[in-house]
Protein backbone atom coordinates (compact mmCIF):
# COMPACT_ATOMS: atom_id res chain seq x y z
CA UNK A 1 0.00 0.00 0.00
CA UNK A 2 1.11 3.81 -1.20
CA UNK A 3 2.47 5.99 1.72
CA UNK A 4 3.19 8.99 -0.11
CA UNK A 5 4.19 12.38 1.20
CA UNK A 6 5.67 15.33 -0.36
CA UNK A 7 8.61 16.30 0.65
CA UNK A 8 10.75 19.45 -0.50
CA UNK A 9 13.84 20.42 0.00
CA UNK A 10 15.17 24.34 0.23
CA UNK A 11 18.21 24.81 -1.53
CA UNK A 12 19.97 28.78 -0.15
CA UNK A 13 21.83 30.82 -2.01
CA UNK A 14 24.73 32.71 -0.59
CA UNK A 15 24.68 34.64 2.75
CA UNK A 16 27.23 37.51 2.84
CA UNK A 17 28.78 37.88 6.28
CA UNK A 18 26.99 41.83 6.51
CA UNK A 19 23.80 39.84 6.12
CA UNK A 20 21.73 39.62 9.55
CA UNK A 21 19.56 36.51 10.62
CA UNK A 22 16.40 37.85 10.13
CA UNK A 23 17.39 38.42 6.17
CA UNK A 24 18.08 34.91 6.62
CA UNK A 25 14.74 33.25 8.34
CA UNK A 26 12.90 36.00 5.81
CA UNK A 27 13.93 33.92 3.17
CA UNK A 28 13.71 30.71 4.47
CA UNK A 29 9.90 31.45 5.23
CA UNK A 30 9.90 32.31 1.89
CA UNK A 31 10.96 28.70 0.51
CA UNK A 32 8.45 27.16 3.42
CA UNK A 33 5.72 28.88 2.37
CA UNK A 34 6.97 27.90 -1.25
CA UNK A 35 6.99 24.03 -0.43
CA UNK A 36 3.75 24.56 1.52
CA UNK A 37 2.19 25.61 -1.91
CA UNK A 38 3.38 22.88 -3.80
CA UNK A 39 1.65 20.44 -1.35
CA UNK A 40 4.67 19.32 0.95
CA UNK A 41 4.84 18.50 4.45
CA UNK A 42 8.10 18.26 5.17
CA UNK A 43 10.86 20.62 3.80
CA UNK A 44 14.66 20.33 4.66
CA UNK A 45 16.94 23.55 5.01
CA UNK A 46 20.67 23.59 4.66
CA UNK A 47 23.69 23.13 7.44
CA UNK A 48 24.39 26.98 9.39
CA UNK A 49 20.91 28.19 7.67
CA UNK A 50 21.04 31.10 9.79
CA UNK A 51 24.64 32.81 8.92
CA UNK A 52 27.22 32.86 6.22
CA UNK A 53 29.86 29.77 6.54
CA UNK A 54 31.75 31.00 9.14
CA UNK A 55 34.27 28.32 10.05
CA UNK A 56 36.45 30.38 6.52
CA UNK A 57 37.48 32.98 9.24
CA UNK A 58 39.93 32.79 11.77
CA UNK A 59 38.28 34.03 15.18
CA UNK A 60 40.41 33.74 18.56
CA UNK A 61 37.96 35.51 20.95
CA UNK A 62 34.34 34.02 21.63
CA UNK A 63 33.55 37.40 21.93
CA UNK A 64 33.82 37.96 18.02
CA UNK A 65 32.32 34.82 16.75
CA UNK A 66 29.81 33.87 19.45
CA UNK A 67 27.27 36.49 17.50
CA UNK A 68 26.85 33.71 15.19
CA UNK A 69 25.87 30.57 17.21
CA UNK A 70 22.09 30.66 18.61
CA UNK A 71 21.21 29.84 22.54
CA UNK A 72 17.58 28.63 23.20
CA UNK A 73 14.75 26.40 20.58
CA UNK A 74 13.77 28.04 19.27
CA UNK A 75 15.96 31.13 19.50
CA UNK A 76 14.99 34.75 19.18
CA UNK A 77 16.33 34.97 14.96
CA UNK A 78 14.27 31.59 14.31
CA UNK A 79 11.12 32.32 16.06
CA UNK A 80 9.41 33.59 12.97
CA UNK A 81 10.13 30.53 11.02
CA UNK A 82 8.63 27.81 13.73
CA UNK A 83 5.41 30.19 13.90
CA UNK A 84 4.74 30.59 10.19
CA UNK A 85 5.97 26.56 9.59
CA UNK A 86 3.22 25.69 12.70
CA UNK A 87 0.53 28.20 10.76
CA UNK A 88 1.29 26.29 7.49
CA UNK A 89 1.28 22.85 9.31
CA UNK A 90 4.93 21.63 8.01
CA UNK A 91 7.47 20.65 9.44
CA UNK A 92 11.43 21.45 8.78
CA UNK A 93 15.12 20.26 9.12
CA UNK A 94 17.18 23.50 10.35
CA UNK A 95 20.86 23.37 10.62
CA UNK A 96 22.40 26.08 12.93
CA UNK A 97 25.48 26.96 15.20
CA UNK A 98 24.44 25.75 18.67
CA UNK A 99 25.98 27.33 21.77
CA UNK A 100 24.53 25.54 24.78
CA UNK A 101 25.45 25.59 29.10
CA UNK A 102 25.46 21.85 30.42
CA UNK A 103 26.37 20.98 33.40
CA UNK A 104 27.80 24.51 34.21
CA UNK A 105 30.01 24.37 31.17
CA UNK A 106 29.32 26.28 27.87
CA UNK A 107 29.82 24.05 24.55
CA UNK A 108 29.63 24.70 20.90
CA UNK A 109 28.09 22.44 17.75
CA UNK A 110 27.42 22.38 14.66
CA UNK A 111 23.74 21.42 15.34
CA UNK A 112 20.62 20.34 13.14
CA UNK A 113 16.82 19.95 14.96
CA UNK A 114 13.86 18.44 13.21
CA UNK A 115 10.21 19.97 14.17
CA UNK A 116 7.10 18.54 13.66
CA UNK A 117 4.47 19.93 11.87
CA UNK A 118 2.59 21.40 15.17
CA UNK A 119 5.99 23.73 15.98
CA UNK A 120 7.54 20.68 18.17
CA UNK A 121 11.34 20.06 18.39
CA UNK A 122 10.96 15.84 18.46
CA UNK A 123 14.83 15.64 17.48
CA UNK A 124 18.37 17.23 17.67
CA UNK A 125 21.48 16.47 15.98
CA UNK A 126 25.18 17.34 16.36
CA UNK A 127 27.45 16.97 13.89
CA UNK A 128 30.09 13.98 14.80
CA UNK A 129 32.84 14.07 11.33
CA UNK A 130 33.95 17.60 11.83
CA UNK A 131 35.94 18.51 8.52
CA UNK A 132 39.22 20.84 8.36
CA UNK A 133 41.33 21.56 10.93
CA UNK A 134 41.73 23.41 14.69
CA UNK A 135 44.24 25.58 13.54
CA UNK A 136 45.07 27.91 10.66
CA UNK A 137 47.01 26.39 7.94
CA UNK A 138 47.25 29.33 6.28
CA UNK A 139 47.99 27.87 2.50
CA UNK A 140 45.31 28.64 0.98
CA UNK A 141 42.91 31.51 0.59
CA UNK A 142 39.81 31.10 3.20
CA UNK A 143 40.18 28.26 6.17
CA UNK A 144 38.27 25.07 7.01
CA UNK A 145 38.22 25.54 11.09
CA UNK A 146 34.91 23.53 11.93
CA UNK A 147 37.14 21.82 14.44
CA UNK A 148 38.38 25.51 15.94
CA UNK A 149 34.46 26.23 16.54
CA UNK A 150 32.62 22.80 16.88
CA UNK A 151 32.97 20.26 19.67
CA UNK A 152 32.55 16.59 18.32
CA UNK A 153 28.48 16.20 19.09
CA UNK A 154 28.05 13.78 21.47
CA UNK A 155 24.67 12.80 21.03
CA UNK A 156 25.54 10.47 18.40
CA UNK A 157 23.50 8.77 15.11
CA UNK A 158 19.23 8.09 16.22
CA UNK A 159 16.12 8.04 14.31
CA UNK A 160 13.11 9.99 15.49
CA UNK A 161 9.59 9.04 14.42
CA UNK A 162 7.41 11.54 13.03
CA UNK A 163 3.67 12.35 11.59
CA UNK A 164 5.23 11.38 8.58
CA UNK A 165 7.46 8.51 8.85
CA UNK A 166 10.72 7.51 10.54
CA UNK A 167 13.57 10.04 10.06
CA UNK A 168 17.10 10.08 10.30
CA UNK A 169 19.25 13.28 10.84
CA UNK A 170 23.04 14.17 9.92
CA UNK A 171 25.14 17.35 8.47
CA UNK A 172 27.84 17.86 5.46
CA UNK A 173 30.92 15.54 6.18
CA UNK A 174 28.67 12.75 7.93
CA UNK A 175 27.45 12.30 4.04
CA UNK A 176 30.78 10.70 3.38
CA UNK A 177 31.07 8.10 5.64
CA UNK A 178 28.53 4.94 5.35
CA UNK A 179 28.23 4.08 9.01
CA UNK A 180 26.72 7.53 9.43
CA UNK A 181 23.51 6.19 7.22
CA UNK A 182 23.79 2.20 8.39
CA UNK A 183 23.38 3.38 12.06
CA UNK A 184 20.00 5.47 11.60
CA UNK A 185 18.96 2.61 8.87
CA UNK A 186 19.18 -0.33 11.86
CA UNK A 187 16.38 1.75 13.80
CA UNK A 188 14.19 2.34 11.90
CA UNK A 189 15.15 5.34 9.27
CA UNK A 190 13.01 5.54 6.79
CA UNK A 191 14.17 9.11 5.52
CA UNK A 192 17.76 11.09 5.68
CA UNK A 193 17.83 14.66 6.05
CA UNK A 194 20.89 16.67 5.78
CA UNK A 195 22.00 19.57 4.93
CA UNK A 196 25.54 21.14 3.96
CA UNK A 197 27.92 23.82 3.00
CA UNK A 198 30.69 22.21 0.84
CA UNK A 199 33.68 24.71 -0.41
CA UNK A 200 33.92 24.43 -4.65
CA UNK A 201 37.75 24.33 -3.65
CA UNK A 202 39.60 22.04 -1.86
CA UNK A 203 42.14 23.63 0.43
CA UNK A 204 44.00 20.43 1.39
CA UNK A 205 44.80 19.11 -2.05
CA UNK A 206 43.97 19.66 -5.71
CA UNK A 207 41.05 18.27 -6.95
CA UNK A 208 39.10 19.31 -10.25
CA UNK A 209 35.88 21.29 -8.84
CA UNK A 210 33.74 18.86 -11.16
CA UNK A 211 34.69 16.09 -8.33
CA UNK A 212 33.06 17.93 -5.22
CA UNK A 213 29.65 17.34 -6.78
CA UNK A 214 30.57 14.06 -7.98
CA UNK A 215 31.22 13.01 -4.38
CA UNK A 216 28.36 14.69 -3.07
CA UNK A 217 26.15 13.22 -5.52
CA UNK A 218 27.72 9.56 -5.30
CA UNK A 219 27.08 9.82 -1.55
CA UNK A 220 23.86 10.58 -1.65
CA UNK A 221 22.85 7.93 -4.17
CA UNK A 222 24.94 5.37 -2.08
CA UNK A 223 23.35 6.01 1.30
CA UNK A 224 19.45 6.01 -0.54
CA UNK A 225 20.24 2.42 -2.05
CA UNK A 226 21.94 0.51 0.10
CA UNK A 227 19.69 2.05 3.70
CA UNK A 228 16.64 1.43 1.42
CA UNK A 229 15.64 4.93 1.95
CA UNK A 230 14.83 8.57 0.38
CA UNK A 231 17.56 11.09 0.74
CA UNK A 232 16.54 14.86 1.56
CA UNK A 233 20.12 17.22 1.00
CA UNK A 234 20.02 21.08 1.13
CA UNK A 235 22.92 23.01 -0.09
CA UNK A 236 23.59 26.77 1.07
CA UNK A 237 25.50 27.69 -2.05
CA UNK A 238 27.20 30.14 -3.98
CA UNK A 239 29.95 32.65 -3.57
CA UNK A 240 29.47 34.10 -0.30
CA UNK A 241 31.81 37.39 -0.25
CA UNK A 242 33.67 35.72 -3.29
CA UNK A 243 34.03 32.12 -1.23
CA UNK A 244 32.81 29.67 -3.69
CA UNK A 245 30.19 26.43 -2.30
CA UNK A 246 28.64 23.77 -4.28
CA UNK A 247 25.12 23.08 -5.07
CA UNK A 248 23.55 19.89 -6.51
CA UNK A 249 20.69 20.27 -3.49
CA UNK A 250 18.83 16.70 -4.24
CA UNK A 251 16.44 14.56 -3.35
CA UNK A 252 17.22 11.39 -3.77
CA UNK A 253 15.12 7.52 -3.76
CA UNK A 254 15.52 4.35 -2.04
CA UNK A 255 16.35 2.94 -5.54
CA UNK A 256 19.62 5.07 -5.65
CA UNK A 257 18.19 7.30 -8.67
CA UNK A 258 18.25 11.26 -8.26
CA UNK A 259 14.57 11.98 -8.60
CA UNK A 260 14.72 15.80 -8.13
CA UNK A 261 18.00 18.08 -8.49
CA UNK A 262 18.03 21.91 -7.85
CA UNK A 263 19.07 23.94 -11.44
CA UNK A 264 21.64 26.37 -9.93
CA UNK A 265 23.16 28.00 -6.94
CA UNK A 266 20.31 30.38 -5.86
CA UNK A 267 17.32 30.20 -3.36
CA UNK A 268 15.07 27.49 -4.60
CA UNK A 269 12.70 24.83 -3.36
CA UNK A 270 12.81 21.37 -5.27
CA UNK A 271 10.22 18.59 -4.34
CA UNK A 272 8.79 15.06 -4.94
CA UNK A 273 5.97 12.84 -3.85
CA UNK A 274 7.63 10.05 -2.02
CA UNK A 275 6.43 6.85 -1.26
CA UNK A 276 7.60 5.30 1.57
CA UNK A 277 6.41 2.16 1.22
CA UNK A 278 9.19 1.93 -1.58
CA UNK A 279 11.63 1.41 0.51
CA UNK A 280 10.08 -0.98 3.08
CA UNK A 281 9.73 -3.08 -0.35
CA UNK A 282 13.48 -2.80 -0.82
CA UNK A 283 13.84 -3.16 2.73
CA UNK A 284 11.53 -6.95 2.34
CA UNK A 285 13.88 -8.00 -0.50
CA UNK A 286 17.20 -6.82 -1.49
CA UNK A 287 18.16 -4.90 1.97
CA UNK A 288 16.62 -7.45 4.37
CA UNK A 289 19.48 -6.29 7.45
CA UNK A 290 17.49 -9.25 9.64
CA UNK A 291 18.39 -12.10 6.78
CA UNK A 292 21.46 -10.94 5.29
CA UNK A 293 23.78 -9.28 7.82
CA UNK A 294 26.54 -10.90 9.19
CA UNK A 295 27.58 -8.58 11.68
CA UNK A 296 30.23 -10.93 13.10
CA UNK A 297 32.71 -10.75 10.06
CA UNK A 298 31.79 -6.91 11.41
CA UNK A 299 34.19 -6.26 14.18
CA UNK A 300 36.64 -3.79 12.72
CA UNK A 301 34.01 -0.94 12.60
CA UNK A 302 33.34 -0.35 15.41
CA UNK A 303 36.96 -1.83 17.42
CA UNK A 304 39.36 0.47 14.84
CA UNK A 305 39.50 4.15 13.29
CA UNK A 306 42.43 3.82 11.24
CA UNK A 307 44.32 1.21 8.62
CA UNK A 308 46.38 -1.79 10.78
CA UNK A 309 47.71 -4.41 8.19
CA UNK A 310 47.53 -7.77 9.95
CA UNK A 311 50.94 -8.89 11.15
CA UNK A 312 50.79 -12.09 9.39
CA UNK A 313 50.18 -10.71 6.02
CA UNK A 314 53.14 -10.31 3.80
CA UNK A 315 53.74 -6.89 2.95
CA UNK A 316 53.12 -5.44 -0.23
CA UNK A 317 55.84 -6.80 -2.93
CA UNK A 318 56.95 -9.53 -0.25
CA UNK A 319 56.33 -12.87 -2.37
CA UNK A 320 56.65 -15.06 1.04
CA UNK A 321 56.76 -18.90 1.42
CA UNK A 322 55.36 -18.96 -2.45
CA UNK A 323 57.62 -16.69 -3.65
CA UNK A 324 60.17 -18.23 -2.07
CA UNK A 325 59.40 -21.85 -3.14
CA UNK A 326 59.06 -20.52 -6.70
CA UNK A 327 62.44 -19.38 -6.75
Amino acid sequence: MSRTRIFAVGQLGPISLADSKEAAVARLIALLREAHGRGAVWITFPELALTTFFPRYVYDDPADYDRFFEEGLPSPAMRPLFEVARELGIGFYLGFAEKVVEGGETHRYNTAILVERDGRVIGKYRKIHLPGTRDPIRKANFEHLEKRYFEVGDLGFRSFGSSVGRIGLCICNDRRWPETFRVMALQGAEVFLLGYNTPTLNIHHPEPAHLREFHNRLSLESAAYQNAAWVMAAAKCGAEDGFAMIGGSAIVAPTGETVARASGEDDEVISYACDLELGAYIRRSVFDFARHRRIEHYGLIASQTGIVIPEDEPAAGDAGETGKAAE
